[in-house]
């Protein structure tokens, strides 16, 4: 792998699992107000896919010799606009981001910042994540597996999160 591409990947890595921290945090932080969490079967999923997401691309680059590879500038820039994006969620939600599915109840449903155009922006963002972050390390099968891995999830993540945002809405009326 080359320098930039290795710097990249851990930059990515460590961007993961600081986030990590703040989701432990304010889920925390969310059960100590009464937080329900739900969709523990699942998540236990996403966490494996998306550790294999990280070791596929390294494997895939390391295999298929991956060290003449330049930088897309065009996928970077993608990559570049789906982190303010992801940023943008995860100042949008405040205490409320987390990476599991813990309902407040009481509070009402957070509208600003990009959700107050699409009801679940982070999962279209890590969805091109998905995509565009294989491509730039040249991990093109990764690209195009884990993208399709992170639909077949989302289909059993939302509807779960949907029906417990209902009962915290129901719970406020």
């Amino acid at each position: 792998m080359k320098t930039w591409m290795l710097i990249l990947y851990l930059c990515i890595i460590m961007q993961r699992l600081i986030e990590l921290v703040i989701a432990k945090s304010n889920e925390n932080w969310m059960k100590e107000r009464g937080g329900i969490e739900t969709g523990q079967e699942h998540y236990k999923w996403f966490v494996i896919v998306h550790c294999l997401f990280f070791v596929a691309i390294y494997l895939e680059a390391w295999l298929f010799g991956r060290e003449d590879f330049s930088v897309n500038y065009i996928l970077l820039s993608i990559f570049l606009l789906t982190q303010f994006l992801r940023a943008w969620c995860i100042v949008s939600l405040g205490r409320f981001w987390n990476t599991k599915i813990i309902v407040l109840p009481r509070v009402a449903l957070i509208r600003k910042g990009p959700y107050k155009y699409v009801k679940h922006p982070n999962y279209i963002i890590v969805g091109i994540e998905l995509l565009v972050i294989p491509l730039l390390f040249g991990a093109y099968l990764t690209a195009v597996i884990f993208p399709i891995i992170h639909l077949v999830l989302l289909k059993i993540r939302i509807p779960n999160e949907e029906k417990a945002l209902r009962m915290s809405y129901d719970v406020q009326r």
